[in-house]
């Protein structure tokens, strides 16, 4: 059984923060289809379409009939473990600084034989065990062996605190707390273990619903933040850069309709100004900091998580510019995600669907619900992903989207969004 993590002490500052040492990152461009699906909390491997065997590890061609048609299919990941050992020694210097590290061998269901990093909850071989795709430090896939049935706190064992971004501890700031969405981010937090969550309010003065509410918890601290606004980051940055984890950025503009629907670029603007402009200055601002924190003890700098929209892939015509600043976003988000990546920070893009609020009153169910978006967010850090697609709405667009995004383009401009 995992034993609970404990309130790490409070650092001494007199010691160094130490660099980040990646594990090996280097992968052939075949094994990064088990990333591409990682990043989205599936394990997929090598299907091939001619004679059905399952392979492992990718190749270019089935292993048993050469077939080059080879197709990347979910797996449910049962297999049996064969054999285990604890590593006291490496070479690799980020396996170095964590030994002991333990592997094992797993022969899946399916067929392949694998080696994994394992669980600590997992008993002697043999043993039943479930395999699943995580992403690791370098963003790279890794298989890893989950018991079949876990304790409470089995996020809590060591190797899995490495391969996620769980909230437990942590100190979180969340931009905007204004909202619904915001509001449920931060008790979504809470409710996770988070240490402290800095609330950002662009108008301290005001007294808005919901925000009583979230104060009033212990661990709620509201912070002056304007995305708009240069000076206002980088004050935040210098005040409490240092001491964040996680950055969730929920901060928007939403307002609807495309070109035609209202004269001037007054409101295009502003909704540059916050959905990408905000993020850029966010990223100046604190991106710097959360990397030389990335290897500082058991709750080090962990994650960066944008709040897009799913309307970032393919422009929805009533909310054109609103499309168009997210997929400014979106773009932006990659560039900081590869920026972030050689400090083992997760960039984390949730692309709900549309959300249950006043800017889509007027569009049909299904709508997303502000604590289930929180939820999602909080899920994915845990999970350790990348890419997180909330409600119905979302995991239909992304169907049609990776389908065809041209046939997509068509049925939006024709009035097929919903």
């Amino acid at each position: 059984m995992t034993m609970p993590l404990m309130k790490p002490k409070r650092k001494n500052p007199v010691l160094r923060t130490r660099q980040m040492n990646l594990p090996p990152w280097s992968r052939g461009r075949v094994a990064l289809g088990m990333t591409a699906a990682a990043s989205e909390g599936r394990f997929e491997l090598q299907v091939c379409r001619q004679c059905q065997a399952v392979q492992y590890p990718p190749r270019e061609a089935c292993h048993r009939c050469l077939s080059p048609k080879l197709k990347w299919t979910a797996q449910s990941g049962e297999g049996t473990l064969l054999a285990d050992t604890r590593l006291h020694h490496s070479n690799d210097l980020f396996f170095r600084e964590r030994l002991p590290w333990r592997l094992g061998m797993v022969h899946l269901d399916a067929g392949p034989t694998v080696i994994v990093h394992m669980h600590d909850e997992i008993g002697s071989p043999p043993q039943r065990v479930r395999v699943g795709a995580r992403l690791d430090r370098a963003g790279q896939a890794v298989l890893i062996g989950f018991p079949n049935e876990g304790s409470e706190h089995m996020s809590d064992d060591r190797m899995l605190r490495e391969m996620a971004s769980d909230p437990k501890f942590r100190k979180v700031l969340v931009t905007d707390g204004k909202t619904a969405v915001g509001q449920a981010i931060v008790k979504a937090l809470v409710k996770a273990g988070a240490d402290i969550v800095w609330v950002g309010h662009a108008e301290p003065w005001k007294k808005l619903p919901g925000l009583d509410d979230i104060t009033s918890m212990k661990e709620v601290t509201l912070v002056p933040l304007d995305l708009t606004n240069e000076r206002s980051v980088t004050e935040l940055a210098g005040e409490i850069g240092g001491k964040v984890d996680i950055v969730i950025n929920n901060a928007e503009v939403h307002r609807a309709f495309g070109i035609g629907g209202r004269r001037g670029t007054d409101v295009a603007r502003a909704e540059m100004d916050i959905n990408y402009f905000g993020l850029l200055r966010l990223a100046q601002g604190f991106a710097p900091a959360l990397k030389g924190r990335s290897a500082d003890g058991v709750t080090h700098a962990a994650a960066w998580v944008n709040l897009l929209s799913i309307y970032a892939l393919a422009n929805f015509p009533p909310h054109g510019t609103y499309s168009a600043s997210k997929a400014a976003a979106l773009s932006l988000s990659q560039c900081l995600r590869a920026e972030m990546r050689p400090a083992g920070i997760r960039v984390v893009n949730v692309f709900p669907g549309p959300i249950d609020d006043e800017w889509n009153q007027n569009l049909p169910p299904p709508k997303v619900a502000p604590s289930a978006l929180a939820s999602a967010i909080v899920n994915a850090l845990k999970q350790g992903v990348e890419d997180v697609y909330p409600g119905e709405a979302a995991q239909e667009w992304l169907e049609r989207w990776r389908d065809n995004p041209k046939v997509l383009e068509r049925e939006l401009a024709a009035g097929g969004g919903q």
